[in-house]
């Protein structure tokens, strides 16, 4: 596919909003933004959105940073640093910094007001704006050659979704010929597509303007006293409103299996589904497509290992069925089924893992039993602790979903 005049997707400036709290994802996010959360074993959840960039031909990147984001930063420095600077290629983050006033970000369309100056350095005529924590796989390069060759000011990334999630998302009304015509922020009660009344048409975060304009409604927007300074909730309504050229785009999946992939795993029970779902034989989503690499930073682990083969007897076996198991990873002589172990992670005799997400560094102790349940980072779990088969007694001593999840945050000490 080629753009028209010449211009590529290397001609576009990328913002990756990558502030939030993810307060649904507590406590995964206590000591991390949502972004960096870990997701799959070895990822973190911005690495999808990077990688769809990457993959997309982007080469000027921003990450625009908020919230407890040292550990986001840090993954991005050292696992992210492979463009080239000699040739104005560059994934760079940016933290708040009270550039345009006392005030931290207030909201989505305020964190990209307050980097307006970083637009000056390429003068791009279009600016892609993203959000950095979802999971899916997409080619913005082809949204971004339909923006073009439609003229729009503003395109939107659409996908459906059962009507049922409408308090989750942006809502668009779309007309027939792909303008919008209405957008609402989590409506109770949204119209359907027409011709699927159970369906509703929700914006994916991801952001396509004409420079000039996006540069005129943010200044409008930061002038606007009971302006709550957000993309979704003020300056699309507004630019609908006003007369702009809207387009929807609707979400052409990379991953390469019969249903659309788009995940917006802000609860802990949506990131716990997603997660398990990637050690089914046949897998929604796809890790395993060389031809849309997911990249990430990797420490130098060793091998994972199991060890103790010989003593079925005893049942002493070290074993892994359907599972991820990352580098690093030590099971020794302990069970894991349908479960994912982030790098580092040990498992000592005789201990039972059943559908749960053990994050890096977990050590879990002989005889241990642990059932769908989330480890977060470094939490040592003694010999003969159980978790996730007696909900009174979890709740008593973790944070537990509606759903029965349990999740055990970073630095727990386990008596």
């Amino acid at each position: 596919m080629s753009f028209e005049s010449g211009r590529t997707a290397s001609d576009v400036s990328t913002f990756i909003m990558a502030g939030g709290k993810g307060e649904r994802l507590y406590p995964l996010t206590k000591d991390r933004t949502k972004p960096a959360v870990p997701f799959g074993g070895i990822y973190r959840i911005i690495d999808f959105t990077l990688s769809n960039c990457i993959n997309s031909g982007l080469r000027k990147i921003f990450v625009l940073t908020q919230y407890k984001s040292a550990s986001l930063q840090r993954h991005v420095r050292l696992g992210w640093n492979i463009l080239s600077s000699e040739l104005n290629e560059y994934i760079e983050i940016l933290p708040a910094q009270k550039r345009v006033g006392e005030s931290w970000y207030l909201g989505t369309a305020d964190a990209v007001y307050q980097n307006l100056y970083t637009l000056e350095i390429d003068k791009n005529a279009e600016i892609l704006i993203l959000a950095g924590d979802h999971i899916y796989k997409m080619n913005y390069y082809k949204m971004i050659n339909f923006h073009r060759q439609v003229n729009a000011d503003l395109t939107l990334g659409v996908v459906e979704v059962d009507k049922t999630k409408s308090s989750q998302f942006g809502v668009l009304e779309i007309a027939a010929d792909g303008q919008v015509k209405g957008f609402k922020e989590k409506p109770e009660k949204p119209k359907g597509i027409p011709g699927k009344s159970d369906k509703i048409n929700v914006s994916m975060g991801i952001y396509i303007f004409k420079r000039k304009i996006l540069e005129e409604q943010l200044h409008k927007d930061a002038k606007t006293e009971k302006s709550t300074h957000d993309f979704g909730k003020d300056i699309i309504p507004r630019m609908i409103r006003d007369g702009h050229k809207v387009m929807a785009y609707n979400f052409l999946d990379e991953n390469k299996k019969e249903g659309q992939y788009w995940r917006d795993i802000g609860t802990i029970d949506a990131y716990y589904d997603a997660n398990i779902d990637l050690v089914q034989v046949n897998p929604v989503f796809n890790l395993y497509d060389n031809d849309w690499p997911i990249r990430t930073f990797q420490e130098q682990f060793p091998p994972a290992k199991t060890v103790f083969a010989g003593e079925e007897i005893t049942g002493r076996v070290g074993l892994a069925l359907d599972s991820l198991v990352s580098g690093g990873c030590i099971i020794s002589g302990g069970q894991v089924k349908r479960s994912i172990l982030s790098p580092n992670v040990r498992i000592n005799s005789f201990a039972q893992i059943h559908e749960s997400i053990l994050l890096e560094g977990v050590n879990v102790g002989r005889y241990a039993k642990i059932q769908k349940t989330i480890i977060d980072k470094d939490v040592q779990i003694p010999e003969g602790t159980v978790i996730g088969y007696d909900h009174d007694d979890d709740k008593k001593r973790f944070h537990i979903t509606e759903s029965g999840i349990v999740v055990v945050a970073k630095g727990t000490e386990i008596k």
